[in-house]
């Protein structure tokens, strides 16, 4: 969905403001998660501010920006990690437990952690 289409008001929009707002779900699920961190107070925005400057000044990332949410996941592990509130380990690890119960559910199903298999042996 666009904004054009949440909206529902074409002519409320700027001229060419009718591209998604985020190319994947999981990059609102990443947006909204460092909000909602944000209004918890485990961080500050100029931290924030900080942890994204930093990854995506790193070297290799793309000059169209296309990687940009990628930086964004990257800097809010990196933040949480250093307010020692998820080690790089543990989320790691959460990550792979994700990717085995996608694996393991039947296609059209919602993913729920509780079909993670473990880690294969």
């Amino acid at each position: 969905m666009n904004r054009r289409e949440a909206n529902g008001h074409a002519a409320d929009l700027p001229a060419g403001v009718d591209a998604p707002v985020f190319a994947e779900p999981w990059q609102a699920q990443a947006f909204a998660m460092t909000v909602a961190l944000h209004d918890k107070g485990l961080f500050s925005w100029s931290d924030w501010a900080e942890a994204l400057s930093t990854e995506v000044k790193k070297p290799g990332a793309a000059a169209d920006g296309h990687d940009y949410y990628e930086h964004w996941l990257a800097a809010l592990e990196g933040l949480l990690a250093s307010k020692g509130l998820a080690a790089k380990p543990d989320v790691d690890a959460m990550t792979e437990a994700w990717e085995r119960a996608a694996h393991a559910t039947p296609h059209g199903k919602p993913i729920l952690l509780e079909n993670d298999p473990g880690p294969a042996e």
